[in-house]
């Protein structure tokens, strides 16, 4: 072959580059901060938030920041794709056949990821000290299900889905009044499983409205 008639194709440039997951985490930090310090509203911030997951490349990622000071920029490679603020590694909750838990007053870094294949996983924020504006929760679940809830004040989004299974966040958007409120980022794949986030209270009120609606019934 003439590799003088067929020359190789140039290299993609650093913005048309797809955009990984520490790229996507580093720019919601950045989102995070400037909603915290004032310089967007929580409704701005809702948006960016939802584009910030929808982009495909570096380059587009870029422009949800390009007005915020960003020290450094997307192309700075994280320590690790689920690393937290303070550098340190995510916690990761795992149930395989069993069950486990985090509730009652603990600290979440940046990341949590959950692994549950036949098992049970709850992850109850309600009475967590948040150390940064966004939370995000990593869900893989298969055969199993995993529930995450949240206090009422927390902005809570999802974005997910499942194959033969349920990936469901409820109250979405509740916190977005606050521009201090933190922010809950659900990210999960359910298959044959069952992964839901709501709100605390929301749960109780569903619970209740099926006893009533059981006792109506029978």
């Amino acid at each position: 072959m003439d590799l003088e008639k067929h020359p190789a194709a140039p290299a993609p440039g650093p913005a048309a580059l797809r955009a990984s997951d520490a790229d996507r985490d580093r720019i919601a930090q950045v989102l995070g901060d400037a909603l915290a310090e004032g310089r967007l509203t929580a409704e701005e911030h809702s948006e960016r938030l939802d584009t910030l997951y929808a982009v495909k490349t570096v380059g587009e990622l870029e422009a949800l920041v390009r007005d915020l000071p960003a020290p450094g920029g997307v192309h700075t490679p994280a320590p690790s794709a689920y690393a937290g603020a303070a550098g340190q590694a995510a916690e990761t909750i795992v149930a395989v056949c069993s069950s486990s838990s985090r509730k009652g007053r603990w600290r979440p870094g940046a990341h949590t990821r959950a692994v549950s294949v036949m098992g049970d996983i709850t992850i109850d924020l309600t009475e967590a000290v948040f150390e940064q504006q966004v939370t995000e929760i990593n869900v893989t679940c298969v055969l199993g299900n995993v529930e995450v809830l949240v206090p009422e004040n927390v902005t809570l989004r999802g974005y997910g889905s499942g194959v033969l299974g349920n990936f469901e966040v409820r109250g979405e958007g509740r916190g977005e009044t606050d521009p201090q409120a933190p922010v809950v980022i659900v990210r999960g794949f359910s298959l044959l499983g069952n992964i839901e986030a709501r709100p605390k209270l929301g749960a109780r009120l569903v619970d209740l409205a099926r006893k009533l609606r059981g006792r109506r019934d029978g």
